[in-house]
C-alpha cells in the first residue's frame, strides 16, 4: 500500500492525539511573551499566541481557550504540558503553573538540536515550534532528544545566594583594590595595601616618585575608593557570617555540610559552594557527577578517529571553578592521599609537564571522590581529618 500525504499526516496526528494533551511552549522575553501550541485535531498546524510580559492571568485563559477548541474537534478535554527554557526568569513561572496543576518542563536551551548551517533562521516563531518538538519527541520517550532540567526548591534556590553574593562582592573588592594600585602607580608609588587596617593612616604618609606629597584630587579620588572599599569589606564579613549561620544550621537538613568541613583544606566556603551547586543534587553515577560540573571530557569518534576532547565546560561553572581551586589545595594539604598520589605520579611521568591539564582531571576524580563521601561515607584514601 503506498504511503500518501494523507496517510503520513493521519500517523503524524495519531502520535500527538495518543499522548492525549496539548502541547505548549514559552518563549519568554521582557516585552512580550510567546505561545506556541499544538492540539490533537489540528493538524500539523501550531497555533501562537503573543502575551504582554509577565502576563500570568492571561496564560490561563489561552490554555482554556486552546482546550475549548480541541474539545470543539474531539468532542473531549486534554492536560495541558508546558516546556519553557531555563533563563533570566528562573523558576517562578514553572512554580506558578505547577502551582495550578499544569505539568511544566524547563530544558536546557543548549540542550535542544538546531540547525548547523552557518547562517541559520532565529525568530521567536521557530524557537516556538522547536520547543514544542522537543517536548513532543520527550513524552514520547525518545533518548537524549534534550535536557530538562531539575528544578530547584525555594529554599534550595535561596541557599546559594549567598556563596553567589560572596562571589560577586570579593570580585568587586579586587577591581577597586587593583583601581587604587593603578592610580597610585601612575605617580611612582608601589608597595600601598588598601586591605591593611591603617590604610588611611598609610595614604596620608605616601609621597609620589619625585617626592611630593599625593596630588590633592588623587588623594580625594582614593579616599572615595577606600569608602567603596570598606563597605564592601563590611557587606563580605555579613555575607560569611549568614554562610556560618547556614551551616550550623544545615545537620537538621543533610549531614553533608558538616562531613566536608571534617577534611583537612576544606572550609566554610569551599564547604557552602560544593553543597549549595552540586552535592545537595541527585546523581546516578560518577559521570553524571562529573557531567553536572562541566569537567567530563566529550568523546569525538568518527571512523578510525576514536578519542577524548577537553573538558566540556558545560556544567555548572561556578562548582567547576570551585573544584579547580580545591585541587590545587588538596595537593598542599592532603600530600600523602591517594588522589595527591595519583598526581605526583601522573606528572612525573609526563617529565613535569603537563599539570594544568592534570590538575583538571584530579578535580574531576576527587569531586566524585567528595559525591561518595557525602552520600556513602566512603572516606577518601589516605585523607587527613581535622578531627584526628
Amino acid at each position: 500500500m503506498p504511503f500518501t500525504t494523507a496517510t503520513r499526516t493521519e500517523a503524524s496526528t495519531a502520535i500527538r492525539t495518543d499522548l492525549g494533551a496539548i502541547f505548549v511552549s514559552l518563549e519568554l522575553s521582557r516585552s512580550k511573551w510567546l505561545i506556541t501550541s499544538l492540539s490533537p485535531g489540528g493538524g500539523e498546524k501550531m497555533s501562537k499566541h503573543m502575551v504582554a510580559a509577565d502576563d500570568v492571568a492571561g496564560m490561563p485563559a489561552r490554555f482554556a481557550e486552546l482546550n475549548r477548541k480541541a474539545q470543539g474537534r474531539t468532542g473531549r478535554r486534554y492536560p495541558i504540558i508546558v516546556i519553557q527554557e531555563a533563563g533570566l526568569d528562573g523558576f517562578w513561572i514553572h512554580r506558578v503553573l505547577h502551582a495550578k496543576g499544569i505539568e511544566s518542563h524547563v530544558v536546557d536551551p543548549a540542550s535542544i538540536a538546531i540547525s548547523r548551517r552557518r547562517r541559520r533562521a532565529k525568530t521567536d516563531r521557530i524557537d516556538g515550534e522547536a520547543l514544542v518538538r522537543a517536548l513532543l519527541s520527550y513524552k514520547r520517550g525518545e533518548p537524549r532528544v534534550c535536557a530538562m532540567l531539575r528544578v530547584p526548591t525555594p529554599e534550595e534556590e535561596d541557599r546559594r545566594r549567598i556563596s553567589r553574593e560572596r562571589k560577586a562582592l570579593t570580585t568587586e573588592r579586587v577591581r577597586h583594590v587593583n583601581r587604587i594600585k593603578g592610580l597610585l602607580f601612575s605617580q611612582g608609588v608601589s608597595g600601598y595595601e588598601p586591605l591593611h587596617c591603617d590604610r588611611r593612616k598609610q595614604l596620608d604618609a605616601l609621597k609620589t616618585g619625585d617626592g611630593r606629597s599625593l596630588p590633592t584630587h588623587m588623594q580625594a579620588q582614593i579616599g572615595r575608593e577606600l569608602d567603596r572599599l570598606e563597605l564592601l569589606l563590611e557587606q563580605i564579613k555579613a555575607v560569611e557570617s549568614a554562610r556560618d549561620a547556614m551551616l550550623a544550621a544545615m545537620p537538621v537538613v543533610s549531614p553533608a555540610p558538616a562531613m566536608l568541613l571534617e577534611l583537612k583544606g576544606i572550609g566554610p566556603e569551599f564547604a557552602a559552594v560544593l553543597w549549595s551547586e552540586g552535592l545537595s543534587r541527585r546523581f546516578d553515577n560518577r559521570r553524571q557527577v562529573a557531567a553536572y560540573a562541566g569537567l567530563a571530557p566529550p568523546p569525538w569518534q568518527s571512523g578510525s578517529v576514536d578519542h577524548d576532547q577537553g573538558v566540556s565546560k558545560a556544567g555548572n561553572s561556578r562548582l567547576r571553578t570551585t573544584m579547580i581551586q580545591m585541587a590545587w589545595l588538596w595537593l598542599r594539604h592532603q600530600p600523602q592521599s591517594a588522589l595527591a598520589l595519583w598526581f605526583d605520579d601522573r606528572v612525573s611521568r609526563n617529565g613535569g609537564r603537563l599539570k594544568k591539564a592534570t590538575i583538571v582531571a584530579l578535580a574531576r576524580k576527587l569531586l566524585v571522590a567528595l559525591w561518595k563521601y557525602v552520600n556513602a561515607g566512603v572516606v577518601i584514601e589516605g585523607a587527613i581529618m581535622k578531627t584526628a
